[in-house]
């Protein structure tokens, strides 16, 4: 993996629909983010997941009902672009600005927000197609990601592992332990942006997610692994942008 020169953005300008009355979904959630990212990152266009690759992770009954509530290609597109971020992370961290978020969507079921669990179809992705043989999942979203967990537990090859801590000097020592001992072929950051001070979580401070971003770097510099992050929760359109961009910084090295 490289570091130093910068991080790529996967997104797609689909992800400025309003598609659903949330506030994931809200307008303006997104512009915030790539205006305050656009003199900084490179971004690349993200591609709808291929419907096998949503089908290793969710059930056919909950596929076909995201399609009755006509959510499908939005979800896939988001789904595609962790892929995509999933991929490229093995060779430079890349982080996926893409929604609707995933990390409540269980293989049968999904709540808060979310469709397709992106996280796991990605991960999924790679360990089918043999790039990978390890895999952890970093959650530092306020909220736990029980669908994550839920597809992923007990299978041998991946790690999920959700921030517990809700005050900010415990919390960044949680991350901290947690990675001193990661060894894996890719970490995947499910990235919410919900714990922030002026966010719903009212925890962490803009550099603590550089902070968190540099840890994850020297995980995957250690063991020799990739990392990306995908877009969860973050709702101050203020904040957000800034919060995002910081744990760019932080996994690619940038002062």
């Amino acid at each position: 993996m490289e570091y130093g020169e910068g991080v790529q953005v996967i997104f797609h300008e689909d992800f400025y629909q309003v598609y659903a009355h949330d506030p994931a979904a809200e307008a303006g959630r997104m512009e915030a983010v790539v205006e305050v990212l656009r003199q900084q990152v490179e971004f690349v266009t993200a591609e709808a997941a291929r419907p096998e690759d949503i089908a290793a992770v969710h059930t056919r009954r909950h596929i076909d009902s995201i399609r009755r509530q006509g959510l499908y290609d939005i979800a896939a597109l988001a789904a595609g672009g962790a892929i995509q971020a999933a991929r490229r992370g093995l060779e430079e961290p890349t982080f996926a600005l893409i929604r609707p978020p995933g990390h409540h969507a269980s293989a049968d079921s999904a709540w808060g927000f979310c469709f397709f669990n992106n996280m796991a179809v990605a991960l999924t992705h790679l360990k089918k197609a043999g790039l990978i043989e390890s895999a952890y999942v970093l959650d530092i979203d306020l909220h736990f990601g029980d669908g994550t967990v839920n597809i992923l537990h007990g299978q041998d090859w991946v790690r999920v592992h959700n921030i517990a801590a809700h005050e900010r000097t415990g919390y960044i020592r949680e991350v901290l332990g947690e990675m001193k001992d990661c060894r894996a072929d890719i970490i995947g950051i499910s990235a919410g942006f919900d714990n922030h001070a002026h966010d719903w979580g009212g925890v962490l401070e803009t550099g603590d997610y550089q902070a968190i971003g540099e840890c994850v770097r020297d995980a995957c510099l250690r063991s020799g692994g990739g990392c990306f992050a995908v877009l969860e929760g973050g709702y101050n359109h203020r904040v957000l942008g800034h919060n995002v961009l910081a744990l760019i910084k932080g996994l690619s090295a940038q002062p």
